[in-house]
């Protein structure tokens, strides 16, 4: 969620620390801070709303110095203003945070007693104050930090800095992820390599529980039980051209129409004429049962990825809300693969998850983007969906190669269970190679969808139906609109439209209708007929055979091209993502950074 940076360098900071915020700010926040020592002396500047006005104000009011933190703040505690927003000070201490200290009322307490007062309503104020109360208790900043450590429970990823130190920092992580980047004679921490790429491309990952003491000159890191350790460092190639718009009006845009290439890189990753390359020991044969879990787009992939894995494989499988897996403590059978999906690897719910299962379960999988995320690294095979660097808070190519790896998944467990030949898995295959040819075609349709988005922005609800393979994504399309334009949107399952759902049907509520030329089509049809009857206005997505079957009386149809029904949900996400898109668009609302969302859920 909030993006966390911190630098002792050469130069002046500031500007390297607003710079590196910016980088993060896919992340979500609703204001924003530095912190700075010169001269021994520490101050800061915040402000509220995006990162341009902590520049503006950085104009007007200077902050000089050449060690420093930032932090782009995501509310939870306490609303969005300058006074709740990080840096936040104690005295001669300073912290950014991005987490939750569950036990913040108690601790509160505890420094009240001592006639301690607040002037937030943060959690985070706490972690200031009382490493404050150590600080002048005598401890020196290394030992303040440790005992202030020690005292939080909760989630965290936290850096300090020290008035009168203008060589240390102390960063620790808690079920937050944290970095620290290598420099000559400088030294960097950054809640992902991402903020750190223009500076380094060295990074050690800090592990859970670790703290690491910082200099210019020397980096030591201690895990929980306070023991020095070793923590490898690795470099990060993070592609400039992946986190510029180049030439797009938003981050989404682009993401949306690099589909194609995205796609036949991640194919070339992991396909090799015939066969698919996975990691050695994958193997489905004894699995008797497959869980899978995630949170909002990861988890309508794992929706889809469900009717891939029972009817190709044979394979039940269970998918799940990892928010509600959590706490349902559900039990694993014998034989059971554990598969989670996480466009960070960071999610925080997901993570908990699978930290259940390890030990229940006979393996853990996991499908990420990021290769050195907290979820890949605990699982025992990680399998990278090759998207690359995602901005835009609302998923889109990532969504696509996700339902990519798990395709191939699924083909693979059909494989290993004796449910696909080889000639019929070669069929599969090149059949997947022909995609993003398929996704140029689509993507060629954006302004009949356009023109689409532009007449349906006004609605205040939109229903969106699908059967089968397309149920999943009508969720998918239903999630993209709600994100990026504010307009309710709910998805059902065709079928279950007398059931409740056509009470809402009228002339002012917009029906997106999801259906390829399929064995289910006949049905789609029959429930679209029935919105039409009741004055609905369908915007129907089909292919030209489908076009043509529906007839003339469809309110709007935008015509994909025909694709092998299992793969229609790839192909139809993105008119979902266009459709979303470019209803925002129509709204004037922020596309890359909607209000209230953040794209790497790190907090419960």
């Amino acid at each position: 969620m909030c993006g966390i940076v911190g630098v002792l360098g050469k130069h002046e900071v500031a500007p390297t620390l607003v710079e590196a915020l910016r980088r993060l700010e896919y992340r979500g926040y609703d204001s924003a801070g530095i912190a700075t020592v010169n001269d021994g002396r520490l101050d800061r500047r915040r402000a509220v709303g995006k990162l341009v006005n902590l520049s503006d104000l950085l104009v007007h009011d200077p902050l000089a110095g050449k060690s420093g933190i930032g932090h782009t703040r995501w509310a939870t505690h306490g609303a969005p203003t300058e006074g709740n927003a990080h840096p936040h000070r104690a005295g001669p201490v300073a912290v950014v945070h991005n987490g939750i200290i569950e036990n913040y009322k108690e601790l509160r307490e505890d420094l009240a007693a001592t006639g301690a007062t607040f002037s937030t309503e943060t959690d985070t104020e706490t972690v200031a104050m009382l490493a404050e109360r150590f600080l002048s208790e005598g401890c020196t900043p290394q030992e303040a930090a440790a005992r202030t450590l020690a005292r939080l429970e909760g989630a965290f990823a936290l850096v300090f800095l020290f008035d009168g130190e203008d060589d240390l920092m102390i960063a620790a992580r808690k079920g937050s992820p944290l970095a620290i980047g290598h420099g000559e004679g400088e030294v960097f921490v950054g809640s992902d390599a991402i903020a750190l790429a223009p500076m380094t491309d060295t990074v050690t990952y800090l592990e859970e529980g670790d703290r690491a003491i910082l200099t210019r000159t020397s980096i030591e890191i201690r895990d929980e039980s306070g023991a020095v350790v070793e923590r490898p460092a690795k470099t990060v190639s993070i592609d400039a051209a992946r986190v510029d718009k180049s030439g797009y009006k938003h981050f989404m845009a682009k993401e949306i129409f690099e589909q194609p290439t995205v796609l036949a890189d991640a194919l070339n990753a992991y396909l090799d004429d015939a066969e698919i390359v996975l990691p050695e020991g994958l193997d489905f044969t004894d699995t008797e049962r497959l869980t899978m879990v995630a949170c909002g787009t990861a988890y309508f992939a794992c929706l889809t990825a469900k009717y891939w894995f029972e009817t190709l494989a044979g394979l039940p499988v269970e998918t799940d809300i990892a928010s509600e897996f959590r706490y349902r403590e559900p039990p694993i059978p014998a034989r059971t693969t554990a598969l989670f999906v996480s466009q960070s690897g960071e999610t925080a719910d997901t993570l908990a998850a699978l930290r259940y299962v390890r030990g229940r379960a006979d393996r853990v999988l996991s499908v990420v983007n990021v290769a050195e995320s907290s979820i890949a690294r605990e699982s025992d095979v990680a399998l990278p969906i090759h998207a690359g660097v995602e901005i835009g808070v609302a998923s889109t190519k990532a969504f696509t190669c996700q339902l990519n790896v798990l395709y191939l998944l699924a083909l693979k467990a059909a494989v290993d269970r004796g449910r696909m030949s080889a000639a019929d898995l070669g069929t599969a295959l090149n059949e997947l190679r022909a995609l993003p040819g398929l996704f140029n075609a689509a993507l060629d349709r954006d302004e009949e969808v356009a023109d689409a988005a532009r007449a349906m922005a006004e609605a205040r609800d939109v229903l969106f139906l699908g059967r089968g393979l397309m149920y999943p994504l009508a969720h998918e399309g239903a999630l993209k609109l709600k994100e990026i334009s504010y307009i309710h949107a709910e998805a059902y399952a065709s079928g279950e439209l007398k059931h409740g759902p056509i009470a809402l049907i009228d002339k002012s509520v917009p029906v997106v209708v999801m259906a390829p030329r399929d064995h289910l089509f006949d049905k789609t049809v029959s429930n679209m007929q029935e919105v039409m009857a009741r004055g609905g206005r369908v915007l129907l997505i089909t292919d030209a055979a489908g076009a043509a079957a529906a007839g003339a009386d469809v309110w709007r149809t935008v015509t994909l091209p025909a694709a092998p029904s299992r793969l229609t949900p790839m192909l139809y996400a993105l008119p979902a993502q266009l459709l979303a898109y470019h209803a925002a668009i129509a709204k004037g609302t922020d596309v890359d950074q909607p209000r209230n969302l953040a794209k790497s859920v790190t907090v419960e």
